[in-house]
């Protein structure tokens, strides 16, 4: 999903007034919350059905969780009394409904609010994040900006029962091997003691805390950072989740010292072909072929740099160095890093985007994102998958068709260009 040049994201479908909507996208277990007006149990009828699946492969699954590790008591304790919740695999199989573009997205992960309540955030756990940095190498502002476009600095970290919902998506949903995995993580986090099952509560899809933490995520990058004995991300203290950030990131290829990218400004006559990550120039190569930074000044020499235009030739342009692989980790939509890295801009004392975007346009749908992918094969560029992810390979095959047409090869579909694809 790298180089999604819609940067098409999942919509929060409701947000308490009293805290900044955290913007959503794609990742292992795509997030969103169950809104706290709408019932999670099934109608009576439906519930006859549902439950009795869900409590026939919870039968099943006992014995698979033995396996595992999970002993009876915890068992016994926990899986009698999950609920199925229908609300969970109606938001799992309707994820592709909610689109925003890029620049939606930026307005809500980097708005004027969610800078000032993360500087005020940054403020009150200064010490703490500076141990962290310490630690782990990974700037203050970075673990700041992940924690404000998670939970909005801890305001809204989930409301729906993660096992019941785990339970729910791996009994009946399209990925049930990788929901039960988590589900046994989730249930060997009760058996550890570290957070009793009422307390355990996230995101529809089973992420956690602060930092919307997935239940092997916790157990693979989780610290204590306070001593305790617990690594709890869960409560109303964020600095172990805060860590246990930091240390994800760096355990997924986060290098010290160098930028997740800066927006850059792009010459008259650039060859757009060159933009996305498959192509990599040094800040010199760069240069030379006249990228700058708004004002003039030189790209950062830190190492391998690509170009990237998510909204196309029309919108702002950013050099995008190797953490920007780095938080991909936590989320590959371009959307989501750039948000993340703007933000921990902002945090930082750094300035608005200069450039614009093509407010005029709206975002593709699933189903337009799929006719594309269709007209570009049809039309002898195929993208290899028909999948309606913009990854590299689609970027590609855009780029092909956009030069055979004679436009600007930026690996940018709006409606207009999609009816050309289309022969409308």
């Amino acid at each position: 999903m790298r180089s999604m040049r819609f940067a098409l994201i999942l919509v929060l479908l409701a947000t308490p007034a009293w805290a900044e909507a955290p913007p959503l996208s794609p990742r292992p277990a795509p997030r969103a919350e169950i809104p706290a007006d709408r019932p999670l149990a099934p109608t009576p009828a439906a519930a006859i059905t549902d439950q009795a699946r869900l409590d026939r492969w919870l039968d099943g699954y006992r014995a698979r969780a033995r396996d595992a590790g999970i002993d009876a008591a915890t068992l016994n304790a926990t899986l009698p009394g999950l609920r199925y919740l229908p609300e969970v695999i109606r938001l799992d199989r309707n994820q592709s409904e909610f689109t925003k573009t890029i620049w939606d997205y930026l307005d809500t992960a980097v708005s004027d609010l969610r800078v000032r309540n993360g500087r005020a955030a940054m403020a009150r756990y200064a010490e703490a994040l500076a141990r962290i940095e310490d630690r782990h190498g990974v700037p203050a502002e970075i673990v700041t900006a992940i924690w404000g476009v998670e939970s909005s600095y801890g305001a809204y970290r989930g409301n729906v029962p993660t096992l019941a919902a785990l339970a729910t998506l791996a009994a009946d949903s399209r990925r049930g091997a990788f929901f039960e995995e988590q589900l046994t993580e989730a249930l060997r986090i009760v058996q550890l003691r570290e957070v009793a099952p009422a307390a355990m509560l996230g995101s529809w899809a089973g992420a956690m805390g602060h930092t919307q933490f997935l239940p092997t995520s916790w157990r693979d990058h989780a610290q204590d950072f306070d001593g305790d004995g617990r690594r709890n991300l869960w409560g109303t203290d964020p600095r172990d989740a805060l860590e246990s950030t930091a240390a994800y990131l760096r355990a997924n290829g986060w290098t010290p010292g160098q930028p997740w990218g800066v927006e850059v400004i792009l010459p008259d006559g650039f060859e757009y072909r060159l933009t996305g990550e498959r192509v990599e120039k040094t800040a010199a190569e760069w240069a030379a072929l006249g990228v700058t930074r708004p004002g003039g000044g030189a790209l950062p020499d830190a190492g391998p740099i690509s170009i990237r235009v998510p909204a196309g030739h029309e919108g702002a342009a950013f050099a995008t160095y190797g953490n920007f692989r780095a938080l991909e980790s936590y989320n590959t939509a371009d959307a989501y890093v750039i948000g993340v890295g703007h933000l921990a801009d902002r945090l930082a004392g750094g300035p608005p985007l200069v450039g614009g975007w093509p407010r005029q346009d709206r975002a593709l749908s699933f189903d337009e994102r799929i006719a594309m992918q269709e007209g570009l094969r049809a039309a002898g560029f195929d993208p290899l998958k028909i999948d309606a992810k913009i990854g590299p390979d689609t970027l590609d095959a855009i780029q092909r068709w956009q030069t055979r047409e004679g436009l600007v090869p930026d690996g940018y579909v709006d409606v207009e260009l999609l009816s050309r694809l289309l022969g409308g």
